[in-house]
């Protein structure tokens, strides 16, 4: 459904800073707060110099009562100008994809749900379950540390454990979501 695309949103300095929906990106140009980007041109519109611009016929339209809105697949906010500062949730699954699905003491890569979440320092002495304390590991090394430190257990981290930085989805680094995004074009 177009109503459900994706749709680029840019700082004011056209910096990507999210990914949205048709229907958030026109409430936006309808408030004001957003300009759609003609990508032929990279002319910017407000709602309704949006829905005169002349497109051609492949462009996936919004249905209206009265008229036909052209669906955005990029926008432009006009007063934000930062890059929003977010913190990736805690979670397993995000521990493993920091990770990159490997285990951080033998490297082995192996399914998720066969990777468990060690604690450098052991909860039963303090330890945290944070990012800075939180690494994948196989079930055998996770085992084999048991309840110790990796200097205890003589086992060495691939890298220290940290908090990552969150990036906003670009749906243009996969392929399949890339062909969606660009569908229709």
């Amino acid at each position: 459904m177009v109503r459900h695309r994706p749709t680029l949103v840019l700082n004011k300095h056209w910096v990507p800073i999210d990914v949205t929906n048709v229907m958030r990106a026109l409430c936006k140009l309808a408030d004001g707060n957003a300009r759609a980007v003609n990508l032929e041109d990279f002319s910017t519109h407000d709602l309704d110099s949006w829905t005169r611009v002349g497109f051609r016929e492949a462009v996936a339209l919004v249905r209206g009562g009265s008229y036909d809105v052209p669906a955005p697949d990029v926008i432009i906010l006009t007063r934000y100008d930062r890059v929003p500062v977010r913190k990736p949730a805690f979670s397993r699954a995000n521990v493993i994809k920091r990770d990159r699905g490997a285990c951080q003491y033998c490297g082995l890569r192996d399914h998720a749900a066969r990777l468990t979440i060690d604690h450098v320092l052991p909860r039963s002495r303090g330890g945290a379950t944070v990012w800075s304390n939180c690494v994948a590991a196989c079930v055998a090394c996770n085992r084999r540390k048991n309840d110790r430190t990796p200097e205890e257990a003589r086992m060495r981290l691939a890298k220290p454990p940290a908090q990552p930085v969150w990036m906003p989805p670009r749906p243009w680094e996969d392929e399949a979501r890339w062909a969606r995004f660009v569908q229709g074009h």
